[in-house]
């Protein structure tokens, strides 16, 4: 109560939410309002919560699609151009350990596309992701992927760099899939394998409009990969996801 007005919950919601620092309310890059139902807040607010010290939480405007970094006070990080340190690769001593801290199980996942040049490794790579869940069909050509993809909806992609002549600048299928509707392309995890890649590196993948890279020497240890990044995944975006479905944006 307010002076003797009774706040209704989504006022008292977004009170909550921006006690501490100012939520933010608009794209740091076109400027676009940006608005939120209760739900959209809700959930939110629980992945800001989530977050460990000093890690970020990235959206996407729904008008300029690029990424916005939130701070656990729903704060945007400054869009400066000044020179910026990347951090650096994660590090991966418990991949070599041969597990990870926690138990985490990859459920409810449909189909996947495999396109890669080495029919062993290929093969290497569908055994790792039919021991998570997924239903895979693989492609010999790029049309023949790019048709397949016309006639299934698939969960993930899997792309191999050298998969086509002349690489990633080159490459018709992955320029196909940078440049696909986004009301589309938002739910198909994106992983790109080659040589040059550091596994798990977040910001490679955002440089090559992937949702995750793997490096050809941990090939052996794709089945664990794909168990730590795909729950991360779910568990940052799933809420953003959500919402959008409950606007229509699916």
């Amino acid at each position: 109560m307010k002076n003797g007005i009774v706040m209704n919950p989504r006022d008292r919601l977004q009170k909550d939410i921006t006690s501490e620092k100012e939520m933010i309310s608009s794209c740091p890059h076109c400027r676009l309002a940006l608005k939120f139902n209760e739900a959209q807040l809700t959930k939110l607010q629980q992945a800001l919560n989530a977050l460990e010290a000093g890690k970020r939480l990235t959206i996407k405007c729904p008008q300029c699609k690029k990424a916005i970094r939130l701070d656990a006070g729903g704060t945007a990080e400054s869009t400066s151009t000044g020179a910026i340190t990347p951090p650096p690769p994660p590090n991966l001593d418990w991949l070599k350990a041969g597990r990870l801290e926690e138990e985490e199980k990859v459920a409810d996942v449909p189909m996947a596309l495999i396109l890669h040049p080495d029919p062993e490794a290929m093969e290497k790579v569908k055994s790792a992701m039919e021991s998570v869940g997924y239903r895979v069909l693989t492609a010999d050509s790029v049309e023949e992927a790019i048709e397949q993809m016309r006639f299934f909806s698939f969960a993930c992609v899997v792309f191999h760099a050298d998969f086509e002549p002349g690489g990633l600048d080159n490459s018709t299928f992955h320029n196909y899939m940078r440049k696909m509707a986004m009301e589309r392309r938002r739910y198909i995890f994106y992983i790109l394998f080659g040589s040059k890649f550091h596994s798990l590196y977040d910001l490679e993948a955002l440089a090559y409009s992937a949702n995750l890279v793997v490096s050809e020497q941990d090939l052996k240890h794709f089945d664990m990969i794909l168990r730590k990044a795909i729950p991360a995944y779910e568990e940052l975006f799933g809420p953003i996801l959500e919402g959008l479905n409950a606007y229509g944006k699916r």
